[in-house]
């Protein structure tokens, strides 16, 4: 069965065409000398992105694989506006980020609900020939056509918004503690790479306070050079405020497969090291409170950490209130609200750029011939008398 989550899709966007403006004299009868009266043409549509806070996948957009704004209508005679076509808005959840699909660059970003960013800038209108009557040139027999169209194919690519994202490898029961933190109901098996996408649970605290918390798929040694699932879903955890690391208590060197993600993050964005960090140790129901001890004398000393078991319980309180402290020290804050202005989104490394878009299932081409587009260039030295009746 198909999932309903979807975090990336590839689709060509084209703004409209300016209208021409029209290059008419007037010529009624009693009146041979009418002057110019060519109206201005129509401005093209824009596409513009919307942020929406209803949406919480790209699933709404995967099989739109065009967006096309309308074209600005023509100038007409006694000084008739052509129509300006319709803006076309695209719904997207907020985290969303937009990439030049044929060169990787990063275009825009969209981070909050109500947010609007213009995409596409749709042509402005050619103005008519009653715009250049002068003094010196009281028929002027030319007009200006409509500014081109813009148009680009464009990677629209989501990454979660959430307080708490969780690092682990997999079977280190990250689906297991989300679960028993919210209300979420992530698959749980006992096998690798149960989690297959990410997902969101909302972790209640106390006096009705909360926090949200990301669960992705677990990552490996080499995840870098595209071992296992590779790093395409650790892009859903560069906006947390928080990472919550996972290692299950019956490792045999805790603190080096602590090292070893942070080694996979250090190699996906460096820029993720700078977020504050947790260290649980997770499936501690199989563990003593001497040997906890003995652990715990062996763990990194640079950031907090909690003994838990999701099964049992052990520990969630503390954990809640460790993570609660953290998201809320002045330090976090802080540093939150400095990435939030200064938040750089890198461009796509186009050697994985290929790669990405064939795992997606996004390396079609997307190919749109449009009937209007075929026209003959109109000669503006030509013109035409009208008699009006």
């Amino acid at each position: 069965m198909e999932s309903n989550f979807v975090d990336y899709v590839k689709i060509l966007c084209r703004s409209g065409k300016g209208g021409r403006g029209s290059m008419h004299l007037r010529h009624v009868k009693y009146n041979p000398n009418g002057g110019p009266d060519g109206g201005d043409g129509g401005k093209g549509g824009s596409i513009i992105l919307r942020g929406n806070h209803n949406f919480w996948t790209l699933l709404h957009l995967k099989y739109e694989r065009h967006i096309f704004a309308e074209h600005g209508g023509n100038g007409g005679k006694d000084k008739c506006h052509g129509t300006d076509g319709k803006d076309v808005y695209i719904d997207v959840p907020p985290g969303t980020v937009v990439y030049n699909a044929e060169t990787g660059k990063f275009v825009c970003d969209v981070a909050y609900d109500g947010q609007e960013v213009l995409l596409l800038k749709g042509g402005r209108g050619g103005l008519g020939n009653f715009q250049f009557r002068t003094a010196t040139n009281q028929a002027p027999r030319y007009a200006q056509p409509g500014e081109p169209m813009q148009e680009m194919t464009v990677i629209l690519e989501l990454k979660l918004l959430a307080d708490v994202g969780l690092v682990g490898f997999p079977n280190a029961g990250k689906s297991t503690l989300v679960s028993a933190l919210s209300n979420a109901k992530p698959k749980i098996a006992n096998y690798p790479f149960t989690t297959m996408e990410p997902s969101l649970g909302i972790v209640g605290y106390r006096d009705g306070k909360s926090f949200v918390m990301a669960d992705i798929p677990g990552i490996i040694e080499g995840a870098s050079e595209g071992r296992g699932l590779g790093l395409r879903f650790l892009r859903h955890i560069e906006r947390n405020s928080l990472l919550l690391f996972l290692v299950p208590g019956d490792t045999d060197d805790i603190k080096h497969e602590y090292e070893v993600l942070l080694n996979e993050l250090r190699q996906f964005n460096p820029e993720m090291l700078d977020k504050h960090r947790v260290l649980a140790v997770t499936k501690c129901d199989l563990l003593d409170n001497e040997l906890i001890d003995m652990l715990r004398e062996t763990l990194p000393q640079d950031l907090p950490v909690v003994f838990i078991s999701a099964v049992t319980g052990f520990g969630l309180e503390e954990l809640k209130d460790v993570l609660w402290r953290e998201l809320n020290a002045e330090s976090n804050k802080l540093q939150a609200a400095m990435a939030e202005d200064t938040l750089v989104h890198r461009d796509k490394d186009m050697t994985l750029f290929a790669q990405e878009l064939e795992e997606e299932g996004e390396d079609d081409d997307i190919e749109y011939i449009d009937n209007d587009d075929i026209e003959d260039i109109e000669d503006l030295d030509d013109f035409e008398y009208e008699e009006d009746e």
